[in-house]
């Protein structure tokens, strides 16, 4: 009897447990990889699309900004155009931030305070400290990305210039912020610099031989990491054109380099 009776308040219990409710309700996710992305390409899109993925993430942070006084509702779109960068920069100063850390390209900090009770970051992505590495700074993201490719190809690499390198007239600014590095094509076949080309895009890089009739620069590779939180502005819009199809030039021209389809990230790679 007593057994039955202990089976009995068990039962109750558990019904009890299932019945009672289960607190406030689970916050929405913004995929960080969905809204870099969406951040690197959006600005660069001669319209308004929405990034295929990225829309309901965006649409997030749109509304945690536009809460602040930074957006115009009408903005929030799940299209992270200009407007969207200007006021996510505008938030990142508001916290303090300046320089590679306010150009309007979300960090995963920042990206978590601006969600506080509003949504969960999930897939984050970090650039990593900075190391010196074969004579430049880079960052260990891009140490990783750069590692990950040359075991593709079985061959070391060059580098002739990294990342966080301020000052480059010759370099636009694209090699002021983080993920990007200029290789060596010296000693290279045209069918070699081709491969290396792809094995870097293959990785996760934007990925491009320059030639001296493109600029007034030698031979070499210009490789920038997609979704780079800390990439300067100017590497964020080769990023975007990159997935448009483009040479990541001030002209815009069509990408002339090894078709890679599809376009991954570094996460992406590793999955």
């Amino acid at each position: 009897m007593f057994s039955r009776f202990v089976v009995a308040i068990g039962v109750i219990a558990a019904f009890l447990g299932s019945a009672a409710p289960s607190g406030a309700a689970a916050l929405p996710e913004a995929d960080m990889e969905a809204v870099l992305k969406a951040a690197q390409i959006d600005p660069r899109r001669a319209d308004s699309a929405i990034t295929p993925g990225s829309g309901d993430s965006v649409r997030l942070v749109e509304e945690a900004l536009s809460a602040k006084g930074l957006l115009d509702a009408s903005y929030v779109d799940g299209h992270f155009g200009t407007r969207t960068i200007d006021a996510y920069a505008a938030y990142q100063r508001s916290l303090g931030y300046s320089g590679l850390d306010a150009s309007g390209l979300p960090g995963p900090s920042s990206l978590q305070r601006l969600g506080e009770q509003r949504y969960t970051v999930i897939n984050p992505v970090s650039a990593g400290s900075r190391v010196g590495y074969r004579g430049v700074t880079m960052n260990t993201r891009t140490k990783a990305m750069l590692l990950a490719a040359e075991g593709r190809m079985g061959r070391q690499l060059t580098i002739t210039q990294g990342s966080y390198n301020t000052g480059n007239a010759g370099s636009a600014g694209t090699h002021d912020g983080g993920g990007v590095l200029d290789i060596s094509v010296s000693g290279m076949s045209t069918s070699t610099r081709t491969s290396v080309v792809r094995a870097l895009r293959e990785v996760g890089f934007a990925a491009w031989l320059r030639t001296p009739e493109q600029g007034n620069w030698a031979y070499h590779i210009h490789a920038v990491a997609l979704a780079d939180p800390d990439q300067s502005t100017q590497a964020q819009h080769q990023s975007g054109d990159y997935y448009l199809g483009l040479n990541g030039l001030a002209g815009r021209g069509a990408d002339d380099g090894p078709a890679v389809n599809p376009k991954v990230t570094w996460e992406e790679y590793q999955r």
